[in-house]
């Protein structure tokens, strides 16, 4: 166990650890569990609800069909991320996830600009105490389904939400989606109530808890950032490589903007202001390059620096991200790692680093 944005959470389980946590969640009919439960649930209501949400994050909340959900970034005036979130339509409100170590700092930020457009009918309600367990795998369905028969997991689309009874325990929000490049579902449940869900998904056959050990590890595989190592309030979307997020280039929020920073890091018609550096995977090296580890041009120049690293179990080999500047940023450059003093060859590589398996209905 260790300390984290206030809590204790666990690093891996007795009997288990990292690499079989990791390599069990990746394997054929199988699932992790996680306990998610740090992470901040909010729910948005008010006629203008969406109206404000649109001008503190990017990308087309408006339209979002009831149970579509999409992820989206926390945006501030100087065109950084304050966060990355899931928010999801859910019908008569607006369900927002944000990260667990930012739920606070987050909300500060809505509050301010709340207190700037006090006209507007939205209100925020954070739901301090609601728990959130991420079952993720290929073998999740499968072993959702027996718990959760009035579920539709064959055509259920990825980043998709509804509420339902799972276990017998009523009023579950399940959300297809995860943080592992795996098909998932996180289930957000009352706090009487997860104690049992946990014990339920875990006498599935499929199912064994994992921790954050490997929850990092292949969150890194996917290529998914990690707040505060991949990304930060001095990051722009554009940098991030997330520009995905806000839309294709003749997509309204490109054109009409709207949101903060977005003049930051977009022309007037949409188009992508040129940026300096940008995120980038890693391969190649012999060895892990960890956070701050220094990047080089073959010439000996310092181009860049790596924000997250370690070794794949899946992928076998090290793996990192980090940002070059953008004239190294193309696939199969080569690059230099400063590693524990030593220069070691490696290549900008392409991510996800492992095929993802999201789902897609037939």
């Amino acid at each position: 166990m260790v300390p984290f944005a206030g809590y204790s959470l666990p690093v891996q389980y007795e009997g288990l650890g990292v690499l079989k946590e990791h390599l069990h969640t990746r394997a054929p009919d199988s699932a992790g569990l996680f306990d998610v439960s740090h992470m901040g649930q909010i729910k948005w209501y008010g006629k203008d609800a969406v109206k404000f949400i649109e001008k503190m994050v990017v990308g087309d909340i408006a339209g979002l069909k009831a149970g579509e959900g999409k992820l989206s970034l926390i945006m501030n005036e100087a065109g950084g991320i304050v966060d990355d979130t899931v928010i999801t339509n859910a019908g008569d409100y607006i369900y927002m996830v944000v990260n667990g170590a930012c739920k606070y700092k987050d909300m500060d930020h809505f509050k301010k600009y709340l207190s700037l457009s006090p006209s507007l009918d939205v209100r925020m309600e954070y739901e301090p105490e609601q728990q959130l367990l991420a079952l993720q795998g290929k073998g999740a369905k499968t072993a959702l389904g027996r718990l959760a028969p009035s579920l539709s997991l064959s055509t259920m689309n990825f980043m998709t939400s509804t509420i339902t009874t799972v276990a017998g325990i009523p009023d579950c929000r399940v959300t297809r989606c995860g943080y592992t490049g795996e098909d998932g579902f996180e289930i957000s449940v009352a706090p009487s109530q997860a104690t049992n869900l946990a014990k339920a998904l875990l006498d599935q056959p499929e199912v064994k808890p994992a921790g954050l050990g490997a929850r990092d590890s292949l969150r890194l595989e996917a290529g998914l950032c990690l707040y505060g190592n991949d990304l930060d309030e001095t990051i722009t979307p554009v940098e991030g490589a997330l520009t995905w997020t806000i839309g294709g280039p003749k997509s309204r929020r490109r054109k009409e903007q709207g949101f903060l920073g977005a003049p930051v890091f977009l022309e007037e018609s949409g188009k992508l202001k040129p940026i300096t550096k940008k995120r980038v995977g890693i391969a190649g090296m012999k060895a892990p390059a960890r956070g701050h580890t220094e990047i080089y041009s073959v010439e000996g120049e310092k181009i860049g620096e790596v924000t997250s690293g370690g070794f794949g179990p899946t992928y076998q080999k090290a793996l990192a991200m980090g940002y070059v500047k953008t004239e190294y940023a193309k696939d199969q450059t080569e690059i230099m790692l400063s590693i524990r003093g030593k220069m070691t060859p490696a290549q900008v590589t392409k991510m996800p680093f492992v095929e993802t398996s999201y789902f897609k209905p037939e």
